[in-house]
């Protein structure tokens, strides 16, 4: 869905960039596209993906604080030899 909303998007700005169909079927594509946009099926899947987008973002979050904090102890280990015997400099 989100590949064709981008294609038509693109579609429609080339289209009105393009033309010289004047100030008269700019106005309607310009309502057209805003009649999309208020459109309760079209903002209630915008919600959905950006809900979507929210809940990938904690867990991915989730995912790497554990990581965060084992580089950072690593790293607060500074001076003595990691488990290869070799020095963390």
């Amino acid at each position: 869905m989100r590949y064709r909303l981008t294609f038509i998007t693109g579609m429609a700005v080339g289209y009105v960039l393009g033309t010289r169909a004047g100030r008269e079927r700019y106005e309607q594509l310009r309502e057209c596209a805003q009649k999309f946009a208020r459109n309760p099926a079209v903002r209630n899947t915008a919600e959905s993906a950006a809900q979507g987008g929210r809940q990938a973002a904690v867990r991915a979050l989730d995912k790497v604080r554990p990581l965060r904090e084992k580089i950072g102890q690593r790293e607060a280990r500074t001076g003595t030899e990691d488990d290869w015997g070799t020095s963390n400099t």
